[in-house]
């Protein structure tokens, strides 16, 4: 339930920022925020940027968390944590965004320079402007507009602005998971806004394992005319690939809440062996992206895999190692009958006129890090996903609805 004069009032303050939103947006593109593993000096200018504009809007109940990293700016990754007092402290609600930055790549396929903001056709062009920038703004603008119109959430409202999320996050949210383990309550609601669909129809609550393999085929070089002394590893390489079309068998499961409802095995990335076409090649590399069902071990499936191999390895006498360059055992989903999902369901039905779904994601987002410490969160925005793209942008009126969104779950009982 939600007292509608007070949403009201929300709303149109929110809707009379969005001018103020769009400069926000100009001022935080101009001041990049990339990672030292990028070529960057870190979050620090920017968080300050951020930390000024709130004290400028009457927000100073602001905690910064400094994650010591010595090849940033002030060899500090800041993370900022911004508290709004609710008529209850018995939970808090928590919007988490971050304030890192990818690189913006190849300059020639921009239209305009990445880190001056262009306003066109209701977009915001610039690097960020999507990814993370737009949910940060409405996060930010949520807590302004309740300061401005002098109205209480019914519970604290808390926004994380984190460091390091485009490199691991582990000077970011993880950094505050495990150095700040009582900032968040087991009773609190989370949403991070860091995915999501351009029809809003999306709440992500679950993620799949990922594992990424790097299998190496060693044989034995040789003339190809002369295969007799020679033991050929892209053949070997080529029946374990087939071998490994058996994992779709042995974890067979399916999951209605992903939109791919079963897990995959999918061979990508293939490597030069020789240069010349009559050389039997002595080895092979090639690469497999699987993505597991969260309630799956990835210790399962790499005995599985192991054994694949194993079996190659006799039949053709070759040598078969793999490495894996990525491996996340997803954690326990967020209940689809969770509070912090049917709270967004109902501000998303009035905001947006949608009627939103829990879902789960082949890909991982930041989110798993609260999962992982059995902490219920709820991914969602409405974004076009052109992050970490040419040309990237935010859709103004996404910004502003979103934020709409944000303040409904605040104002619901």
């Amino acid at each position: 339930m939600v007292n509608q004069d007070e949403l009201k009032r929300i709303i149109n303050r929110i809707e009379a920022m969005e001018n103020q939103m769009i400069d926000f947006q100009s001022k935080i593109t101009s001041v990049p925020a990339l990672s030292p593993v990028n070529g960057g000096e870190g979050e620090w200018v920017k968080a300050m940027v951020i930390k000024d504009f709130l004290k400028e809007n009457g927000i100073d109940d602001i905690q910064q968390i400094d994650a010591p990293d010595k090849d940033a700016k002030n060899g500090k990754r800041p993370n900022l944590v911004v508290r709004i007092k609710g008529k209850s402290d018995q939970k808090t609600i928590w919007l988490m965004t971050h304030m890192d930055v990818v690189p913006e790549g190849d300059l020639k396929k921009w239209d305009s320079d990445p880190w001056e903001v262009v306003v066109k056709d209701g977009k915001i062009f610039g690097r960020g402007t999507e990814d993370n920038q737009q949910s940060l703004t409405s996060s930010i603008f949520t807590a302004i507009a309740f300061r401005q119109e002098g109205i209480q959430p019914e519970y604290d409202l808390g926004l994380i602005l984190v460091a390091d999320e485009e490199t691991g996050s582990g000077l970011g949210l993880d950094y505050i998971l495990d150095k700040h383990s009582d900032l968040i309550r087991k009773e609190d609601l989370i949403i991070v806004p860091d995915a999501g669909e351009p029809d809003s129809a999306m709440i992500e609550i679950a993620e799949k394992s990922i594992v990424w393999f790097q299998f190496t085929t060693k044989g034995k070089q040789a003339h190809a005319s002369l295969p007799n002394k020679g033991i050929n590893a892209f053949r070997a390489a080529s029946n374990l690939v087939v071998r490994l079309e058996k994992l779709h068998e042995i974890f067979d499961d399916k999951d209605e809440v992903f939109d791919i409802h079963y897990s995959t095995f999918e061979p990508t990335k293939k490597t030069a062996n020789v240069p010349n076409i009559n050389t039997i090649p002595g080895e092979d590399v090639f690469c497999l992206d699987c993505r597991l069902l969260p309630h799956y071990k990835v210790d399962d499936l790499m005995k599985e895999v192991r054994q694949i191999c194993d079996g190659v390895e006799k039949d053709f006498n070759v040598k078969i190692e793999f490495e894996t360059p990525q491996l996340l055992q997803a954690p326990p989903a967020t209940p689809v009958d969770s509070e912090i999902v049917g709270r967004l369901k109902k501000a998303i039905k009035q905001v947006y006129q949608v009627n939103a779904k829990p879902m789960g994601i082949g890909g991982g987002t930041v989110a798993a890090s609260f999962r992982q410490v059995n902490l219920p969160v709820a991914v969602w925005s409405t974004i076009d996903d052109v992050c970490h793209q040419p040309n990237e942008y935010a859709i103004i009126s996404n910004m502003v609805n979103d934020a709409k969104v944000f303040a409904h779950v605040c104002l619901q009982k």
